[in-house]
């Protein structure tokens, strides 16, 4: 256990050691700078599917599946941020408490 444990650390370092020697000309490029920019929301959007439509191992379409799908539509009307939580937050809960 602990080998694994130390050589995840030891990647995870090497990884950060490399991103710094990359030269600043290589990172003041326009597609790196797009590529910035869209990589933290496709990382979001990734780990909220997975946290709504998955239960351990197995594929799940209960509640929190239809309050995503009421999020993205409150997204697609530009509702605010907080509206958009909210929407998503109690078409789940309606649904958890119609179906048990």
């Amino acid at each position: 256990m602990w080998t694994a444990v130390l050589a995840g650390a030891a990647g995870c370092y090497l990884f950060k050691l490399a991103g710094l020697s990359i030269p600043d000309r290589v990172l003041a490029g326009d597609r790196i700078r797009q590529l910035a920019a869209l990589l933290p929301v496709a990382l979001l959007t990734a780990l909220i599917v997975v946290q709504a439509l998955t239960s351990g191992p197995r594929l799940v379409l209960d509640p929190r599946a239809a309050g995503l799908l009421a999020a993205a539509v409150a997204v697609l009307l530009r509702a605010p941020f907080l509206l958009v939580v909210a929407v998503a937050a109690a078409t789940a809960a309606i649904l958890r408490a119609l179906t048990g």
